[in-house]
Parts: structure tokens; sequence; C-alpha cells
């Protein structure tokens, strides 16, 4: 445990402290570290996705595909899922249906069409004449070597363009010349100026509000650095850390209180 987490568990009242037993004390005493990297930075590539954007996107793609955390199979199912559709962001989300026989298409068995928005057959029914019967061009699904790839670019290109993102948030919250040269550097501190003057913001739905604010968010979430310029890049780190310590005190709440339950069914078991 390091110093500032000691002093957040001094701090905690009696019964939050550790261990959740009251019946137990445990002592916790200093131990000096000397394997820490000298670079602790995060290498990590930032993965962003709709998905989990808000709580409503990532619940419907639970729901439009099944994924149910009842249980520890299908905890570990849904979760293998979520974390596929994070790391290929051009795979469908949800099953294609056949438009003809309703039956559910595997990966590059089918035909989309290029105008209506949700118009899918079959290898079969396709086949069968159903592509000559719609008035619109019909494009064969990507077979699965071809998703493959559209992924691992996709996804290159994704991290790339967050890191520029990031990049320039970084320089346009320092650069203090009027006439810089490094690309749209002009067009975020315009946004910086916006959001100070702006009367709707973005709970009020400004459209550049909310740019700014996904952009600031998604730094605050990568920056590690203790005196960053980014505007409300402190603020939002402390903002973030306060929902981490509340969904910390609210796992240990229900930790104990499940400890108080078995407790509760062995003191009636031996009764």
């Amino acid at each position: 445990m390091v110093n500032c987490c000691f002093e957040a568990e001094e701090k905690l009242d009696d019964k939050y402290r550790h261990p959740i037993s009251t019946r137990e004390k445990h002592v916790l005493y200093p131990v000096l570290i000397t394997d820490v990297p000298t670079d602790t930075k995060d290498k990590d590539e930032i993965l962003e996705s709709e998905f989990f954007d808000t709580r409503q996107a990532f619940l419907s793609l639970c729901q439009g595909n099944h994924y149910q955390h009842d249980t520890l199979r299908r905890a570990k199912h849904s979760s293998m899922m979520v974390l596929y559709h994070l790391h290929n962001p051009t795979e469908p989300a949800f099953v294609s249906t056949c438009n003809n026989c309703q039956h559910d298409i595997e990966a590059g068995q089918g035909w989309r069409c290029e105008v209506c928005p949700d118009y899918d057959i079959c290898n079969a029914c396709y086949e069968k004449g159903g592509g000559a019967n719609h008035p619109h061009k019909l494009t064969a699904h990507p077979s699965s070597a071809d998703r493959d790839a559209q992924n691992k670019e996709a996804r290159q290109e994704r991290v790339l363009q967050l890191r520029r993102m990031l990049d320039l948030l970084v320089h346009a919250a320092q650069c203090r010349s009027p006439q810089c040269q490094y690309p749209n550097c002009r067009k975020v501190k315009g946004l910086f100026r916006h959001g100070i003057q702006c009367k709707v913001r973005a709970s009020g739905g400004c459209p550049l509000c909310k740019k700014m604010w996904y952009l600031l968010q998604l730094h605050a979430r990568a920056c590690k650095e203790s005196q960053c310029h980014v505007p409300r890049c402190r603020d939002l780190k402390e903002h973030l850390r306060r929902l981490q310590q509340q969904s910390e005190s609210r796992r240990r709440a229900a930790v104990m209180e499940m400890m108080r339950q078995r407790t509760s069914e062995v003191a009636r078991g031996m009764g």
C-alpha cells in the first residue's frame, strides 16, 4: 500500500477499514520498495469505442446480442465478446439476418444493399434470384480474412488519429503564437475561446462545447502529468478519482454485506 492509499485508509470509519471482519485486527507497517522501474508511463494503446461512450450504448450492444452476466459462464462469454468488439471496430456489432428467409448470415456468406440501410440476404437466397428482385445494387459481405485486415488497419488508424488529437490539444494549450503553423492549432484555440464565452454549454446542446468536452475527457483519462496546462485537466482527473473512489466504496459495502449475510447464515446453522 502506497502512502497516499494508507492515508486514505486511515481517514475511513472503523467499519470500512481493513479487514472487513471486525473480529480480527491487522497492523499495517511500511515496506521499502526498491524494484520500481524508472519509467512508469503506460505504453498501452488508448482504445475508444462508441459502445462505451454512454451507458445506453453499452446496454443496446448487450441487449441486441443477448450478452448476459447473471452466471459465470455467461459473464465470461459476454466479456470476451465485448472485448472482441472493442478490438475490432469495423466488425458488425449485431448479427445480420436475411430479409428473405430470416436466417442469420454467417461472415462472408451474404449480400448487402448499398442504398437501403438494413437490407441483407444470404447466398442461398441471392442465388435463387433474391438479388435480381431488389432494385438496388447488392455488395458481397467481406470474408473473415478481409475483415481481419480491415480491423487491423482501422485499429491502427484510430490509435494514430487519437494520438494526434491529444498531442494537438496539449500543444494548443501551451502555444502562445498567434500565427502558429502547427496543423489545426488555431482551430483548437478557437474552441478554447468558445468554451469560455459560450452561454449554452455542452449540457445545453452546443455542438462545439460537446466536441471540446470530449477531447478534454480523452486527455484527462490518459494524462499522467501533475502540472498539466490543458484546461480542466486537473478538475476532470479529480472527478474521475472521485468516481473510482465511490465505486470502490460501493464494492466494499457490497462485500461487507455479503460477509454479514454469510456470518448470519453460519450462526443460524450452528444454532
